[in-house]
């Protein structure tokens, strides 16, 4: 099995991934409480799902009793320009780094695929395998920290010594005993970077997160009218938010993506709200063929856009609000009334 995990790791960097490691599918003894604690708290907002699932989420190995190694995956999308520069341009869109070009659970499930197939063909047909990317109730961060990927900083998000906070993470599931690695360590230290940057006060502790306040969630997860106290902290953030990752100090040590579909397509780094606001339907679809902003829909993404303008303070931006007060959507109406009188608050405010 020792020449069996050499091999399988050399294959997974021919596949594309950066970091690849070896945990149990038992070795995440505190997901339980912590998942019980977070949902007990209701801060999973309207995702459902969490709770509804929560008996797999808590417990990886009772998704597949049978399973006895998951290989855990690692691949860089570091970008290749500051993601935080955009904020100082409020009549422009910030658009989350990894949704900037192609949707990554199609790319990350291919090369699992591949990997799996590997794998198979190395051993026996016997060999069972399962692979997952973000998409099944799987605890991957607790397992990435298990298998040595990297630890939960702060922000509750995996860090990387070799990859900062810029990397996807997928598992394949098997029943094969593999070697497992050891577990990473914390190494955030005293750094406060990502928690005190949080536009929204998202973390209500250190290692904790509240999702109904996070921009990511509110954005693209939370559908209807976004709390009117959180819209004026959104800023220009229409689909994500960075800022907690991209200032982490562990990013010096990132590795540029290899994946070229993984680096920002350029109407897409820093889009101009006004241009967005035009998009209908079928616009939108065209547009974002093939990116994870197309399954929230035309009308939260325009919800989102809203937000922003009537953030911006552009009284140029006005007309593009004002097209949308009588809007079928409520939420997208909403969203235009609230833009308007904003701008013209802000407007009075410069008198």
């Amino acid at each position: 099995m020792v020449e069996l995990k050499s091999k399988l790791i050399a294959q997974a960097h021919t596949e594309g991934f950066d970091l690849a490691r070896i945990c149990r599918p038992w070795d995440v003894p505190q997901v339980p409480e912590r998942l019980a604690a977070f949902l007990g708290e209701g801060r999973h907002g309207q995702m459902g799902w969490l709770a509804e699932r929560s008996h797999w989420r808590g417990d990886p190995a009772a998704l597949w009793p049978e399973a006895r190694s998951v290989i855990m995956l690692g691949e860089s999308y570091t970008p290749e320009h500051d993601p935080l520069e955009v904020l100082d341009w409020p009549e422009l869109g910030a658009i989350s780094v990894y949704a900037q070009n192609k949707d990554y659970h199609d790319l990350v499930k291919k090369r699992l695929k591949r990997l799996a197939r590997w794998l198979i063909a190395e051993t026996s047909d016997d060999t069972a395998v399962k692979v997952f990317v973000d998409t099944a109730p799987v605890p991957e961060k607790p397992l990435g920290e298990a298998a040595g990927l990297g630890w939960q900083g702060k922000h509750t998000n995996l860090v990387s010594r070799d990859m900062g906070s810029w990397f996807f993470i997928g598992s394949i599931f098997t029943t094969l005993e593999i070697e497992p690695d050891a577990a990473e360590i914390d190494h955030c230290g005293s750094c406060r970077a990502c928690l005190d940057i949080c536009p929204t006060n998202a973390f209500p502790a250190p290692y904790q997160l509240d999702a109904r306040r996070c921009i990511s969630y509110l954005t693209i997860e939370h559908h209807g009218p976004v709390a009117p106290e959180l819209r004026a902290l959104m800023g220009n953030r229409i689909y994500g938010c960075d800022d907690c990752l991209a200032v982490c100090p562990w990013n010096k040590f990132a590795q540029e993506a290899r994946e070229v579909r993984y680096h920002a397509r350029s109407d897409l780094v820093a889009p101009p709200l006004a241009e967005l606001a035009e998009l209908d339907d079928a616009a939108f679809r065209t547009k974002f063929s093939g990116s994870p902003i197309k399954r929230i829909g035309r009308d939260r993404f325009l919800r989102n856009v809203l937000y922003a303008i009537g953030n911006s303070g552009r009284m140029s931006l006005m007309d593009s609000a004002r097209q949308h007060v009588d809007a079928p959507d409520p939420t997208v109406a909403d969203a235009a009334q609230w833009a308007v009188q904003r701008l013209k608050d802000a407007a009075k405010e410069m008198e």
